[in-house]
């Protein structure tokens, strides 16, 4: 059975994510947990407030929350219901990435699908603050929906590397049971100013085609003067479905999230994009 986390925030964009995650797991046994995490409300204005008056606030948008969530559910199961699809719903009073981490250990999460922004978020970006927030810090895959993205089959899907991450088979796994469910051609993207792989790289090169052997593997190289153009321009050539990169202790993925090239890959990307996690879980 697989487990899908939903954050949400009510947002349309957060209610279209997980229309696309029922959509890409419509075969599959999965149960969705429904996680919202009120704690941005709870502690507004908290310098003012008497402990008692902090304590009937947390009461009254637990309440708000339970009930919201309960018509999230009535919505997700549609007609007809899926029978292979099941809910639980989770109302947190932590932060957004607290509260998905905790989630993630405690229920063995697969993988988290959420919304890009939510209903407050700047409309220059595609990637809110919360979505980074969950890029950077939650310890299994996250895959971002961007807004009015309907859903389509993942038939080709864009993995830019510099093949210097040693990639382990976990993080991996989802992956490749996607491309395999879809049948899809996974196209990798080495972005850098050299034609020739160092040994590690050859291995790591090698270790994906080992490790993704269920999918139709491509193997492009593109110089490296600006990543984020690279990528962009594959995408539109290549009509890609879906992005997907690593997030690793010193790998490229990581060098973006903490510059400015996130946030203007984030004003442009407009599919979804599949966050990998390389780090300790």
């Amino acid at each position: 059975m697989r487990t899908v986390l939903i954050p949400t925030d009510f947002s349309e964009n957060a209610l279209q994510a997980l229309t696309y995650a029922q959509e890409i797991f419509k075969c599959t046994r999965t149960v969705f947990y429904l996680l919202h995490a009120y704690d941005d409300n709870l502690y507004v204005d908290s310098e003012k407030s008497t402990p008692k008056d902090r304590k009937r606030k947390s009461q009254e948008l637990y309440k708000r929350t339970v009930e919201s969530l309960k018509v999230v559910v009535e919505r997700a199961e549609g007609l007809p219901p899926n029978p292979k699809h099941s809910f639980e719903t989770i109302a947190s009073s932590d932060s957004l990435v607290d509260a998905v981490n905790d989630a993630v250990n405690r229920l063995n999460v697969d993988i988290v699908v959420m919304g890009t922004k939510g209903g407050t978020s700047d409309n220059k970006t595609i990637f809110g603050s919360y979505t980074i927030q969950v890029f950077k810090y939650v310890v299994c895959p996250v895959l971002a929906i961007p807004g009015k993205v309907e859903f389509r089959p993942p038939k080709r899907i864009l993995f830019p590397t510099d093949y210097m991450v040693p990639y382990k088979r976990r993080e991996l796994k989802l992956l490749g049971e996607l491309a395999g469910q879809f049948k899809s051609e996974i196209h990798f993207l080495y972005l850098s100013d050299f034609d020739v792989l160092s040994n590690r790289q050859v291995d790591n090169k090698l270790f994906l085609k080992g490790t993704l052997d269920k999918a139709y593997l491509f193997f492009e190289t593109s110089k490296t003067q600006h990543k984020v153009n690279a990528i962009l321009e594959c995408i539109a050539k290549k009509e890609m479905d879906m992005l997907t990169m690593v997030n690793s202790r010193h790998s490229f993925f990581e060098d973006m999230l903490y510059r400015s090239s996130v946030d203007e890959l984030g004003m442009k990307v407009k599919i979804p994009f599949l966050v990998m996690q390389n780090l300790p879980r």
